[in-house]
């Protein structure tokens, strides 16, 4: 959440479609959200975990790899703040989408 707060960016609405790209910025997709939720990080449960798709099994492997993102120098460059760090009640965006059209 923090990431949209600096960058004063709105939320995503249920019904917005994005473009996907990959590494070498090609439109590889277009997506709807279909949900959002923001919750603590502590509230983040083993089904997103899993629908994330991301491999992990566990919601502790999840948030380790996830917190190793968060704590890392890009995100921390990004957001201006050299000693960012998450927590418990950190609050969190979960969203889930369907594939509306693959542009590959």
């Amino acid at each position: 959440m923090i990431d949209y707060e600096h960058e004063g960016e709105a939320l995503p609405k249920v019904g917005d479609r994005a473009v996907v790209i990959d590494s070498g910025e090609r439109p590889v997709a277009v997506i709807e959200t279909t949900e959002v939720r923001v919750v603590p990080l502590s509230a983040v449960d083993l089904e997103h975990v899993i629908d994330e798709g991301e491999g992990d099994r566990s919601i502790a492997s999840w948030r380790a790899n996830h917190e190793s993102f968060w704590h890392g120098k890009e995100m921390r460059e990004a957001l201006d703040d050299p000693e960012f760090t998450v927590d418990d009640a950190t609050l969190t965006v979960l969203q889930r989408f369907r594939l509306v059209s693959d542009l590959r």
